[in-house]
């Protein structure tokens, strides 16, 4: 639980940082933060989804994989919008606003949705869970702490103190990850990892569409989508 801890401090210190070097900059200057930050989360998700689907073929680069991101995406926003995780998270976000005495915080909801999003999803958080849990192995979330860290703070900076919350789901998600590693080893195949990074990805992506050009895509219900990305690796075609 050390690295998971560490993450979580991580995110705080990152979220503190960015909310009070924020309170400096007039409305312009945040607004464009934002829109910088939606397209350096963009180009990420971009760059892990097409790692996933890209291959060379000898001399030529092939593509793949467009089934298993259409059959992810769409079961897992069905099921997603039938349990309404979105809804979910924006009322703990709206619980958190209150008991941390942040009512008068219109954004609050926002930065804590978003950027719990954004550092939750992905194989780093997944690989980096079940590597601390069976090997002491520290590395990779180590690693995480640091893009979570850059990344908390230039969100905070515009999206306010609901950013550092996002602490609280990331301890628990990796740190339930951590503590279920002897179990999750055998589900977490090569395969399984590829695809869940493919299709985490593109979630990413999809949220950097939110911080570009306004909330458009209810990122949260599409969660499942990474448990379906799990599920096709044992799939037998």
């Amino acid at each position: 639980m050390l690295a998971t801890i560490i993450n979580a401090l991580a995110i705080v210190v990152g979220g503190l940082s960015g909310f009070l070097f924020g309170k400096l900059l007039t409305e312009p200057i945040q607004e464009g933060l934002i829109k910088a930050c939606g397209i350096c989360v963009i180009f990420i998700g971009a760059a892990g989804a097409l790692e996933g689907m890209l291959s060379i073929d000898g001399r030529n680069l092939v593509s793949g994989g467009s089934m298993l991101i259409i059959g992810c995406i769409g079961i897992g926003t069905l099921l997603g919008e039938w349990i309404d995780i979105e809804g979910w998270f924006e009322r703990f976000g709206a619980w958190l606003k209150i008991k941390s005495g942040n009512g008068k915080d219109n954004l609050f909801i926002e930065g804590f949705v978003t950027t719990s999003i954004t550092v939750c999803i992905g194989a780093m958080a997944v690989v980096g869970s079940i590597q601390a849990g069976l090997l002491g192995d520290y590395s990779t979330l180590f690693t995480k702490a640091v893009l979570d860290f850059i990344i908390v703070m230039m969100l905070s900076c515009s999206l306010g103190k609901g950013c550092l919350f996002s602490a609280i789901p990331v301890f628990l998600f990796q740190g339930g990850m951590t503590l279920l590693a002897q179990v999750l080893k055998p589900i977490m195949i090569p395969m399984a990892l590829s695809n869940l990074s493919t299709v985490g990805s593109i979630l990413i992506f999809c949220v950097g569409i939110n911080l570009v050009f306004g909330k458009t895509i209810r990122v949260a219900n599409i969660l499942p989508a990474i448990v379906m990305a799990v599920a096709a690796a044992f799939l037998p075609f």
